[in-house]
């Protein structure tokens, strides 16, 4: 059965973002039909519309989606008709790295997330009987209703019933990045020093998770005085405005190195700065996106002398459902207060809620699309 859903497009590079009706494919034998409550607006989102990144315009994008299934096809067991769920990232199942639960780092993550279509080159989307650009992190959630897969839903716990959608959506990506580098990727160990830069959503994250794991000084970086007295209120002991004098400033917060670095912002410059300040075991962690021309330049002797490592991470190292679960049971507890960094916004106001993301005055601007 095909589904009439309403869509945000982006239609090409640079441009807006228009509402249409489209036409979603029948579902397949693992694939789910949600009813999208709320979604977020995340940087990802802004690269696809640069062509930044290569999925095909124009498509439906949108990948932190959250709302209620309508219907599921015969081999799906992550959640029923009616299940009220998150959805996230898109994994093959079946390559090494989801073989260990791994699947950040699937290795067909590319077909499963940004070709714009099914990894059999099927769409889920046309438009007026054309195809369009769908199948976004496995869901195109800037929709009143997405086809989700098997891989990429997470049944929100019954335990969790009382927390609206619209504020649990934000979990999929974002802040699951930031919160997973910390507490999984990098496993950051109760009393040493970390220092986040960029202290936008995934660096906020961090912040928060930083504080979960006991991390002690928490140094927060950014050129923004607001998000740093907001990285004051969530966890961060110091903040150190962005600027020439930003690498004295971690010195003396932490005089014997840090032993733990985050970086968000994919700057070369602040990256190369940072490993220096890297303590004897250290760990420096990026998740910013460079440019693709850029080149790393560190020294060698430093990094194998201090039995230093520099890693890439990628949705901070989660398996999604155990971990999502884990941020929510945090939030409840008062542990994980991500909604001080949401502001609503109507489906309809989408362009807005970017302008308010791309200027810095918006953190985290969540869509609201349907009533729960």
């Amino acid at each position: 059965m095909t589904t009439t859903a309403r869509v945000a497009i982006c239609p090409g590079e640079g441009k807006e973002f228009n509402m249409a009706e489209v036409t979603l494919d029948d579902l397949r034998e693992d694939e789910l039909l949600v009813r999208v409550v709320a979604t977020d607006i995340c940087h990802t989102d802004m690269a696809v519309r640069d062509q930044q990144l290569p999925t095909p315009l124009p498509a439906v994008l949108g990948h932190e989606g959250a709302g209620i299934v309508e219907a599921v096809g015969s081999k799906v067991s992550a959640a029923g008709v009616g299940d009220r769920v998150i959805m996230s990232f898109n994994s093959c199942g079946h390559c090494p790295s989801c073989e260990v639960d791994a699947p950040t780092y699937c290795y067909e993550f590319g077909p499963n997330n940004f070709a714009g279509r099914r990894p059999d080159g099927s769409a889920t989307i046309t438009r007026d009987g054309e195809e369009i650009g769908g199948n976004f992190f496995g869901q195109s959630s800037f929709a009143t209703h997405a086809i989700a897969h098997e891989r990429n839903v997470v049944r929100v716990p019954d335990s969790a019933a009382d927390l609206p959608l619209e504020r649990l959506a934000p979990l999929g990506c974002g802040l699951m990045t930031g919160a997973g580098a910390v507490l999984r990727s990098m496993e950051v160990r109760e009393g040493l020093p970390i220092a986040v830069f960029g202290t936008g959503t995934v660096g906020l994250a961090a912040v928060m998770a930083a504080k979960i794991a006991g991390a002690d000084p928490i140094i927060a970086v950014d050129m923004h005085e607001s998000r740093l007295e907001l990285a004051k209120e969530l966890g961060a002991t110091h903040t150190v405005k962005a600027g020439d004098d930003a690498m004295d400033r971690l010195k003396e917060a932490a005089p014997d190195g840090l032993a733990y670095a985050f970086d968000t912002t994919g700057v070369k410059k602040v990256i190369e700065s940072v490993f220096e300040q890297i303590a004897p075991k250290g760990i420096l962690g990026l998740v910013g996106a460079s440019p693709p021309e850029d080149m790393l330049k560190l020294n060698e002797a430093s990094l194998m002398g201090g039995g230093k490592r520099v890693i890439g991470i990628l949705g901070g190292d989660s398996d999604i459902a155990g971990f999502i679960c884990e941020l929510i049971a945090y939030h409840q507890d008062g542990k994980f207060p991500f909604d001080r960094l949401i502001e609503y916004f109507d489906f309809d106001d989408i362009n807005a809620g970017i302008e308010a993301s791309e200027s810095g005055e918006v953190v985290k601007p969540v869509l609201r699309i349907s009533p729960e």
